[in-house]
């Protein structure tokens, strides 16, 4: 049967359209997108309820995948630490093919059913953790053979996937299908299939986070201060919960390193007093 990823577009002859009729049609395809995910909404719910309950006993969030879908991981994965201020191994990427594939595509290396167990074996994974392959196509021997390894050491699993009754969702104790249909340009996962994977990935990341105590009202209070930009964006937080003003605020989060551990410091040694 053909995979609903694979099958034609909606549009044809495309070389022949203008520039603007391609960006309309493209725009107008990816519009579908966020509704689709809506619907997945209750299977992203259970998935990030299990992941919750693994993280914050001491577990670690895999993602593993090829290609498009192995950079997506990736992204998200290198993404936790600078935006919520947690550890580097806490939540991690892996891309069949290694760091290479990042950049450049390794030829035949998401077709080993048994190389994305040997990758996970590196990071000496375990029952602690949560492990979610993602896969537009839900066919991917890479991220099937992951998964299907990990249900063996009963290592608690997930997907993304954009095609239903696949053989990820099948080895996924949480599988999330969402269904974007045929893509512009036939076949062209990186598209629509790639930005409904990109969604679920920033909820998924972003509830765990939430979840986990990493954001205070709606900012990210332990951000890492590694530019200018959030070196601001904490000094002007900073400064919004203490009344200090913005040169105060500045020193303070330089010393203490966050937004967090800056402002309980202000208020503990205000009590003191």
């Amino acid at each position: 049967m053909q995979k609903i990823t694979e099958q034609p577009s909606n549009y044809r002859h495309l070389e022949k359209m203008s520039v603007r009729e391609i960006l309309q049609s493209i725009n107008a395809e990816d519009k579908t997108v966020p509704h689709a995910v809506e619907k997945a909404i209750p299977a992203i719910e259970k998935l990030v309820q299990a992941t919750y309950e693994k993280v914050r006993e001491g577990g670690r969030l895999f993602y593993i995948g090829a290609g498009t879908s192995g950079r997506l991981g990736i992204l998200d994965a290198s993404e936790c630490p600078p935006t919520f201020g947690v550890p580097h191994d806490m939540v991690i990427g892996l891309i069949a093919g290694g760091d290479t594939a990042i950049r450049k595509a390794v030829e035949h290396a998401e077709d080993s059913l048994e190389q994305a167990w040997k990758d996970l074996e590196d990071w000496h994974v375990d029952q602690q953790d949560v492990v979610v392959g993602i896969a537009a196509s839900g066919t991917t021997p890479y991220v099937v053979g992951g998964l299907q390894a990990c249900r063996r050491q009963g290592i608690v699993t997930g997907c993304i996937t954009c095609n239903p009754g696949t053989p990820v969702a099948a080895a996924a104790d949480f599988p999330v299908e969402v269904i974007t249909g045929p893509e512009f340009v036939t076949g062209s996962t990186r598209m629509k299939a790639g930005t409904a994977q990109k969604l679920v990935l920033n909820m998924l990341s972003t509830s765990l986070m939430i979840k986990l105590g990493r954001v205070q009202d709606n900012r990210m209070v332990d951000m890492q201060l590694t530019n200018n930009k959030l070196l601001d964006r904490g000094t002007r937080m900073v400064a919004q919960d203490t009344g200090m003003s913005y040169e105060e605020a500045r020193e303070w989060l330089t010393r203490y390193g966050s937004v967090r551990k800056a402002v309980l410091m202000f208020w503990k040694k205000n009590s003191e007093k």
